[in-house]
């Protein structure tokens, strides 16, 4: 096993690219703002791990690798068309930047993250959302709680919210599997809107004093909403329904061919974007940037932890140790915590399916084809099974990269002239207001 072979030191060019993103953009914000100096940094880390699996490791690591470029491809094509079609939606009007207003459109995000994506529903709304408090002058917390929300928890209820239910169901898991969920969905939902509604008033209330009569006037104003962009929500339809279908069709054995799924989806986000004129596309601010930014990072993100999954995989199967120590999740709260922690700092579909096979391990179940199905034909596996998916797709929201949409709702607020938190800072806010939710989920739903 590959896994049992790699050094731990393997595991250093991805820790070195985690502390890059955490600190860069705190001791060098010029320097770090250019996408041609992530890249640079993505390359450099992702060298020793291309010649370290590429060619030290012989045909298991070149394997692994291949492996992780299709997964980064399939990755990326989705997130980018997502950003692209979205992109060209316009939602014309305004919306009054009032506490009640802003958690209406949170609490619309965490639906509509289970319709189109929570890279979708996060592209779509957080324009709007941004133009409802131009005139407000805090407005970074607005934006953590959307990437909380609509960026990462709203998503939890179907296949298409979060990229580790997709593999899921590509794994065999049926489509409304996922609709089990709703209780640990509703529970953080519900609990972040009202934390989010409080905080939001105090805010709204402190500048209201600070700025009295009629200052604050045009954060009521609003106009009718419409939306635009008949092409671009055709093109999301098509998108959406070619997701679904290749994922019944593995599911049902009988997969598309390599790259076909691909390329219908790249063929819809090219059509969209012809489709859609220029205008409707400066309406809504739309540039490239953010999606290179995400593109960028996330291909040394995926580079880089492909030594730490498979060592992670060795471990569970009980093939090594680690500083001494074995693997010893076995319980539905470990999982829900440790996937969940994972997915805090890798991305979270790769960590989903490390899990799931480690789970399937201790059942007895290969790990090959549709092997998270089967975890779903029992109570007691299923529910291990439900604490991996909801720790993965909730932790995922503990820092910016521990999900794409993370960073590229961030992207977009800076370019709109929010100043966001640090990686650290936005940590902060993460620690104080999600742990606490996650534990009462554990211990509400996962306890032994």
């Amino acid at each position: 096993m590959l896994g049992a072979q790699l050094p731990l030191i393997s595991a250093l060019p991805f820790v070195v690219l985690l502390l890059a993103i955490a600190f860069a953009p705190l001791l060098a914000p010029r320097w770090w703002h250019s996408n041609r100096n992530k890249a640079l940094v993505a390359a450099l880390v992702s060298l020793p791990i291309l010649l370290q699996l590429g060619m030290a490791m012989g045909e298991p690591g070149r394997a692994a690798l291949g492996e992780k470029a299709h997964e980064y491809l399939g990755f990326i094509v989705v997130i980018g068309a997502l950003f692209v079609v979205t992109g060209g939606i316009n939602i014309e009007g305004s919306l009054s930047g009032t506490p009640l207003v802003n958690t209406a459109v949170l609490g619309l995000g965490a639906v509509l993250a289970n319709l189109v994506g929570t890279t979708g529903a996060s592209v779509l709304l957080i324009r709007p959302l941004l133009r409802a408090n131009k005139s407000r002058q805090r407005t970074a917390h607005i934006v953590v709680f959307f990437i909380f929300i609509v960026a990462n928890c709203g998503g939890l209820l179907t296949p298409i919210g979060d990229p580790p239910l997709l593999l899921g169901f590509l794994k065999g898991v049926p489509f409304d599997w996922t609709l089990r969920l709703w209780p640990q969905w509703l529970t953080a939902t519900a609990v972040l809107l009202v934390v989010f509604n409080v905080w939001d008033q105090v805010v709204f209330d402190r500048e209201e004093r600070a700025r009295p009569g009629s200052q604050l006037e045009q954060v009521m104003m609003h106009e009718p909403l419409r939306v635009r962009g008949a092409a671009s929500m055709a093109a999301l339809a098509g998108v959406l329904l070619t997701i679904i279908s290749a994922g019944r069709a593995a599911a049902g054995g009988r997969p598309w061919a390599v790259g076909v799924q691909e390329a219908i989806i790249v063929m819809l986000a090219v059509t969209a974007y012809i489709a859609t004129s220029r205008e409707a596309r400066e309406r809504n601010a739309f540039t490239f940037a953010p999606l290179v930014e995400v593109a960028v990072l996330f291909a040394a993100i995926f580079a880089t932890m492909a030594p730490v999954l498979e060592i992670l995989n060795a471990w569970s199967q009980g093939t090594r140790t680690i500083l001494g120590m074995g693997f010893g999740v076995s319980q539905p709260w470990q999982f829900f915590w440790t996937s969940g922690a994972l997915s805090s700092v890798l991305d979270n579909a790769p960590t989903y399916l490390a899990f799931a096979a480690s789970a399937a391990g201790l059942q007895g179940v290969p790990a090959h084809g549709p092997f998270i199905g089967a975890l779903t034909l029992d109570p007691e596996t299923a529910r291990i099974l439900a604490a991996i998916a909801t720790g993965s797709v909730f932790m995922g929201a503990n820092t910016y990269i521990g999900n794409a949409p993370n960073f590229m709702v961030k992207a977009i607020a800076e370019e709109n002239g929010i100043k966001m938190p640090s990686f650290f800072g936005y940590m902060a806010y993460s620690g104080g207001i999600l742990l606490p939710i996650f534990l009462a989920i554990s211990l509400l739903f996962f306890r032994s």
